[in-house]
């Protein structure tokens, strides 16, 4: 409780010396000065006092005798006294005497201070100029190391929504049209209908991770392991959400880009990666989407075409160093987004499966109803320990005109 008060004075002084720098006289700094000065050295003596009582807690856990040696000289047997393993893991006797905390104190003051390590840690033999000092303690450094996947591209680039289940957009297809005319006369009146059948309807879909640990694994895991559970969890339920914004089916989750039906002429065909696939793309996407729209396929796809050069030896594709710090890819001047959710193009590739498209991902909607949430409960029955993560989502196309797909076809 004290140090808590003394803490509490330490930031008041902090506080008045940074608001009154311009106000406070020497007068005043030296008294501030001097009660700084006692503060520390009380909490360096309460400090000091809680580690020496630290030690001796930790030499009871650990069974070392309390008082002389050899008794108080009345031929009384000095006390041994012994404890149950403390919060640190003290006195804890898993076999392995090196990766107690008792030795990790030693080490620590060992390789500080220069302090001889205890006589238990030492060999019974007489000691060379060979030996090692000490036993590095066998710890597990409190961090784990996992294979990487690509996630969060897609995510960023679309819209989204948090509307309660139920909520329709309204599509309309007849936009009005000005005329000239002349002076004193009017326009035809035009009216906007925009028909229910032409709304799109967002529902509810459960997307649902659940990792569980055992009693005994969830008691002896490092800290690093619950935290990385939780970003394993989201990184996994983020994953899921792309890979339906781009091919989902619409059957218990969101309706996909490639589910989608490009309009009439935006379907281009090729037998493999071409120049010519480009060139095409670009010339059937309408001119209204021209400046939200960007290339999307995976990374094997995009560098089959960084080797292709149009007929003056030039590269169509880009890769610069933006001035983000990563690679700003480009065909024929347009971002590319590349992902592992579209089909990578191979000599093999089943004829009639996209491998490229052309889309403002923009004009997709994601209207999540419950935002992710995380949360851990005890399963009663296995006494396991249960990471979950919940959200309720739906994602559709909105607007497919600015669609335009490429797609293989066998050659002929």
């Amino acid at each position: 409780m004290r140090l808590k008060e003394i803490e509490t004075r330490l930031g008041q002084i902090r506080e008045e010396l940074n608001e009154r720098k311009e106000e406070l006289k020497d007068e005043e700094i030296t008294e501030l000065e001097n009660e700084v000065k006692a503060l520390q050295e009380e909490r360096e003596a309460i400090i000091a006092a809680a580690e020496r009582r630290s030690a001796l807690l930790a030499r009871i856990a650990a069974g070392e005798t309390v008082g002389g040696e050899a008794g108080d000289g009345n031929g009384a047997v000095p006390m041994v006294l012994r404890n149950f393993a403390g919060a640190a893991g003290e006195g804890q006797g898993n076999g392995d005497k090196y990766g107690g905390m008792e030795y990790r104190k030693a080490f620590m003051q060992y390789v500080c201070r220069g302090t001889e390590m205890p006589a238990e840690y030492r060999s019974d033999t007489a000691s060379k100029t060979t030996d090692v000092g000490a036993v590095i303690p066998t710890t597990v450094l409190n961090q784990i190391v996992e294979k990487l996947e690509s996630t969060g591209m897609i995510l960023t680039l679309v819209t989204r929504t948090a509307y309660k289940g139920g909520l329709a957009i309204p599509v309309s297809t007849v936009k009005p049209v000005a005329t000239w005319v002349s002076e004193g006369k009017g326009s035809p009146k035009q009216g906007k209908d925009i028909k229910k059948e032409g709304m799109v309807t967002f529902a509810y879909h459960k997307l649902r991770c659940a990792v569980a640990v055992s009693l005994e694994v969830d008691t002896m895991a490092i800290s690093a392991f619950e935290s990385l559970l939780i970003s394993n969890i989201v990184e996994a339920m983020t994953k899921a959400l792309e890979q339906a914004i781009i091919d989902g089916d619409g059957n218990g989750k969101p309706k996909g880009i490639l589910a989608e039906t490009p309009a009439e002429g935006q379907e281009v065909e090729s037998v493999a990666p071409s120049y010519d696939d480009l060139i095409m793309a670009e010339a059937v996407l309408p001119l209204a989407y021209e400046n939200g729209a960007k290339w999307c396929m995976s990374k094997k796809t995009f560098m089959a075409y960084v080797g292709i050069t149009d007929k003056d030896g030039q590269p169509i594709a880009r890769v610069n160093h933006g001035i983000a710090g990563k690679p700003e890819r480009t065909l024929l001047g347009r971002e590319v987004v590349l992902c592992d959710y579209v089909t990578a193009y191979a000599s093999t590739l089943v004829a009639g499966t996209v491998y490229a498209f052309l889309f403002d991902f923009k004009d997709y909607v994601l209207n999540t109803n419950y935002t992710m949430g995380i949360k851990k409960y005890e399963d009663n029955d296995t006494d396991d320990q249960v990471t979950k993560g919940i959200m309720l989502a739906d994602g559709k196309v909105v607007d497919k005109n600015s669609l335009v797909t490429i797609k293989k076809i066998k050659a002929v």
